[in-house]
C-alpha cells in the first residue's frame, strides 16, 4: 500500500504559523465579522485556514452577541482557491493529499443557524468560490473576479459546487461557468445570480455590515435560525414536506416563543422590536404534527 502524505497548506508566513490569528473575529452591533487573514498569500485557501475559519464560525453560533456573520478576506482578496505551494506539491507527487473526506464538509455553513453572508471583496476562486457559494448570501465588489477555475487546472468541480451551483444559476450557466473556467465580474456576475448586490469596491464591506446590521436589529434571531433550517431542507424535499415543516415549528416553538409576541406588538407599535438573544436549546429538530 502507497503511504500517504497530508499536507495542511503552505505554512509561510506569520499568520499560517500562529492560527489565532489566522481568522479573525470581531463582534459589533449584532456583527460576527470573520476574516481570513493570509493577505500576505492573498488569503489562499489551506488546511489550517478552513479549521480555524469553522472554529470562527461555530463560536459565532454559540455567541448571543453574534446575530448575523460576515465572512471576508484582509487586504484585497477574498480567497483565490487553494495555495499554489500545495497544488502544486500534489500535482508533482500523487501521494500527497488534503484528505477531503476527513475534513468538515465545506457545507458546514449552511448547518449554522444564523445568517451568514460573504463579503465578497476581490479574488474568489476555486475552492474559494465554493466557500462563498455555501455562505447564505453573497454580496461582492464591482472588481471582483470570481471564477470556478477548475477545468483549467485539470480538476473536476470540487466538493459539491456541480450542486450548489446549478441550484443558484442554473444547469446549463453552471456548465457554462464549470466548462470554461472563465472569469466573471460586477453586473454578469449579478444577472447571473452568482452574487446578490454589487458595490463599488470602497463600499463592498460597508454596505454589507449595514444589511447584516438591519437584520441583527429588526430581525428575530430565533425566527431567522428556523427560516435558514426550512431553506435549506425545501431544496430536497417537496413542496408539501416543507408546507408540514412550517406547521410543525408553529406549533412546537413559535406561537408560545416571546419572538412572536413582541414581533406583533413592536408593529403595531411603530417601534423598534427587541427580540430575544438566539437560545441554541430552542434551535431543536419540531416535534411531528398535533393529532387533534
Amino acid at each position: 500500500m502507497t503511504d500517504t502524505n497530508v499536507h495542511p497548506g503552505n505554512d509561510r508566513g506569520n499568520t499560517e504559523s500562529n492560527p489565532e490569528n489566522l481568522v479573525l473575529l470581531d463582534v459589533a452591533d449584532g456583527v460576527g465579522v470573520v476574516t481570513w487573514n493570509r493577505p500576505e498569500r492573498n488569503n489562499a485557501y489551506s488546511v489550517p485556514l478552513e479549521r480555524a475559519y469553522y472554529e470562527r464560525l461555530r463560536e459565532c453560533e454559540q455567541n448571543p452577541d453574534v446575530r448575523v456573520i460576515v465572512v471576508t478576506g484582509a487586504g484585497k482578496s477574498f480567497c483565490p482557491g487553494m495555495d499554489s505551494d500545495t497544488l502544486s506539491a500534489q500535482a508533482n507527487d500523487p501521494t500527497i493529499t488534503t484528505p477531503p473526506h476527513l475534513r468538515p464538509p465545506v457545507t458546514l455553513p449552511r448547518t449554522i443557524r444564523k445568517p451568514v453572508i460573504a463579503a465578497i471583496n476581490g479574488a474568489c476562486a476555486g475552492i474559494g468560490l465554493v466557500a462563498a457559494m455555501n455562505c447564505d448570501l453573497r454580496f461582492a465588489s464591482s472588481r471582483a473576479k470570481l471564477t470556478t477555475a477548475f477545468s483549467r487546472r485539470g480538476i473536476m468541480a470540487e466538493h459539491g459546487l456541480a450542486w450548489s451551483l446549478q441550484r443558484v444559476v442554473g444547469q446549463s450557466r453552471a456548465l457554462d461557468l464549470l466548462f470554461s473556467g472563465r472569469i466573471v465580474q460586477g453586473q454578469e456576475a449579478l444577472s447571473l445570480g452568482l452574487v446578490d448586490r454589487i458595490f463599488g469596491p470602497e463600499e463592498v464591506m460597508e454596505q454589507t455590515l449595514a444589511y447584516a446590521r438591519e437584520l441583527a436589529v429588526n430581525c428575530s434571531p430565533v425566527a431567522m435560525g428556523i427560516i435558514k433550517q426550512q431553506v435549506y431542507a425545501a431544496a430536497e424535499s417537496s413542496h408539501d414536506d416543507a408546507r408540514t415543516l412550517a406547521i410543525r415549528f408553529w406549533y412546537d416553538l413559535l406561537r408560545d416563543h416571546p419572538d412572536f409576541k413582541e414581533g406583533i406588538e413592536s408593529f403595531l407599535g411603530k417601534r423598534e422590536p427587541s427580540f430575544a438573544p438566539w437560545d441554541p436549546g430552542t434551535m431543536t429538530e419540531p416535534a411531528p404534527l398535533p393529532t387533534d
